[in-house]
């Protein structure tokens, strides 16, 4: 079994800042990437952020350069540092990892999702 807690979201002010963190436990023989999706009301949901495990990272273009995403390893935690937010960026946000399982199949689980609010 995979676990995933996430924690940090909240309500803020639009300028304000917060920081999301995914801690991801069990089976997970090889984590591949974390990552964090986010789905608005009434909107599909999107990719936010990704980081894999060498460090590369992609973010969605809307989030780029008020948005950071790392990682530790050792505690297969991916953070999200949400700074200058907007209330656009208010949503669910779910942490996602990619991992394989103990065939080396490739598997993904969601996080149940964490509410970010930011009021204007």
């Amino acid at each position: 079994q995979v676990q995933l807690v996430e924690s940090g979201g909240g309500l803020v002010q639009a300028g304000g800042s917060l920081r999301l963190a995914c801690a991801a436990s069990g089976t997970l023989f090889k984590v591949n990437s974390m990552g964090w999706y986010r789905q608005a009301p009434g909107k599909q949901r999107e990719l936010v952020a990704r980081i894999t495990s060498g460090g590369s990272t992609n973010l969605a273009d809307s989030v780029k350069g008020r948005f950071t995403i790392s990682r530790d390893n050792a505690k297969n935690t991916v953070y999200l540092q949400m700074d200058s937010l907007k209330p656009e960026d208010t949503a669910v946000y779910f942490c996602t990892v990619v991992y394989f399982d103990s065939t080396n199949s490739v598997r993904d689980y969601w996080g149940q999702g964490t509410q970010v609010t930011v009021s204007s």
